[in-house]
């Protein structure tokens, strides 16, 4: 395991955050979810210098590079109602933006360099649902390139998360929105379950909602929200895709 992942070196940088620190996991997600299932605290990190089989939301695989990547888990308590729950990705994107500098968006779950195209970053997410409020969430987090000494990213990264989570929407969406590529594109969703039947949803983004919802202006003069949760797959779409959930409204 490489010296700056370490339990000892964090607990300098981290202070009284808890965080488990392993020289390698299959994922850091699961390890945190059965940590936070048995009462892990709100800001708890675990990380690992190499996974073996880390996935991002929708279970689509990553690759964390030995002594080269930052890939962890974070628990959190979000104040959030169940319909929220997509919230986390707009949280956590600004949050990297904070630590990263200079970036921008691709919705849900990218950060990206300037050119918009090369991916610095990337996020996942799982909110444990209660009938009436979040009971607690995980949010992963992939730094495709992240040099020794990673501590103090690490360490910036899990309190620019806090930080922004307790923000009000509307000046999270603020240092959101103007970054987002995916706005002004035309896109087509490709909603969970995937496949050659499954539903899907073609229009131009047009927004981000306080759930983390992108905005689809649909050819047939609709708009459809689609929640980071229900997503499986976002791509361009070409002329005449007009496909649009029978006409689905905002908000479904």
């Amino acid at each position: 395991m490489s010296d700056d992942l370490v339990a000892g070196e964090l607990a300098q940088l981290l202070g009284p955050r808890p965080v488990r620190s392993y020289p390698a996991l299959l994922s850091t997600e699961p390890e945190a979810m059965a940590w936070a299932r048995s009462g892990a605290p709100a800001g708890a990190v675990v990380v690992a210098d190499y996974q073996a089989s880390p996935r991002g939301r929708g279970g689509w695989p990553w690759h964390v590079r030995p002594g080269r990547g930052l890939g962890f888990s974070m628990v959190l308590h979000p104040d959030l109602p169940p319909e929220r729950e997509g919230w986390l990705y707009v949280t956590a994107s600004v949050a990297l933006a904070d630590a990263l500098g200079d970036v921008r968006f691709g919705w849900p779950d990218t950060v990206l360099a300037q050119d918009g195209d090369t991916v610095l970053a990337r996020l996942g997410a799982f909110v444990q649902l209660g009938p009436q409020r979040t009971e607690w969430a995980v949010a992963t987090v992939l730094v495709e390139d992240a040099l020794p000494p990673r501590g103090p990213l690490l360490a910036g990264l899990a309190a620019a998360v806090e930080e922004r989570l307790a923000q009000a929407a509307d000046a999270v969406l603020e240092a959101y929105t103007p970054r987002c590529t995916t706005l002004g594109r035309s896109v087509r969703a490709r909603m969970i379950p995937l496949g050659p039947t499954g539903p899907s949803v073609a229009g131009q983004a047009v927004d981000v909602l306080t759930d983390g919802a992108l905005v689809l202006h649909t050819a047939r003069g609709n708009r459809v929200a689609v929640r980071p949760p229900n997503l499986g797959l976002l791509e361009p779409s070409g002329p005449g895709d007009d496909g649009d959930l029978d006409g689905a409204a905002e908000g479904m």
